[in-house]
């Protein structure tokens, strides 16, 4: 149970423009996210230390998926995701495992595997020919059925959802023992 060391990633080298920015962009939030587990050991990364069920292990766990997901829409479309619209209970008790650290969960093991989908992630941006072309979102409750996003959106939600959840990871990081991110 000793703390995990958090890592960072890094913009692909020679990288410059509208896709450095946004990389640089999204390296800050994932920055912010990974460094409210510092220290911390792996029982401590699955505290919940409020009335919310989040914790911050659980918060890298789903942020993690999230990127992962939608890397896996920049490259095969609506393909890549579930069919929100057909979820089942079921479906969504798994998804909220995402937020929690189950047994056997290392904090060690769940900052490695969000290293592997940003440095993928990175990978994709680099190498996307065109941040305009656009696909079909994935069938969900909360989606126009003929909606579509380009790469750059995708980028965009990526960012915003990593924020999000770096700013929740924080305040569940100050009820656990007063570190904050920022201030």
């Amino acid at each position: 149970m000793t703390s995990a060391t958090v890592t960072t990633s890094t913009t692909p080298a020679g990288l410059t423009g509208e896709r450095a920015d946004l990389l640089a962009a999204l390296e800050k939030q994932r920055h912010f996210l990974r460094f409210t587990a510092r220290g911390l050991t792996d029982a401590q990364a699955g505290l919940r230390t409020c009335a919310s069920e989040l914790c911050v292990g659980g918060l890298i766990k789903h942020v993690t998926s999230v990127e992962r997901l939608w890397a896996e829409f920049l490259v095969r479309g609506a393909s890549a995701m579930p069919d929100f619209t057909r979820w089942t209970e079921e479906d969504f008790a798994r998804r909220a495992e995402e937020f929690r650290m189950l047994p056997g969960e290392t904090l060690a093991g769940v900052l490695a595997a969000y290293a592997e989908v940003t440095r993928r992630t990175d990978e994709l941006v680099a190498a996307i020919p065109d941040l305009d072309v656009t696909q079909l979102l994935p069938k969900a409750p909360w989606s126009d059925p003929e909606a579509t996003w380009s790469a750059r959106q995708v980028l965009l939600h990526i960012i915003s959802e990593t924020a999000q959840h770096a700013g929740h990871a924080d305040i569940v990081r100050e009820c656990l023992d007063g570190a904050k991110s920022m201030g």
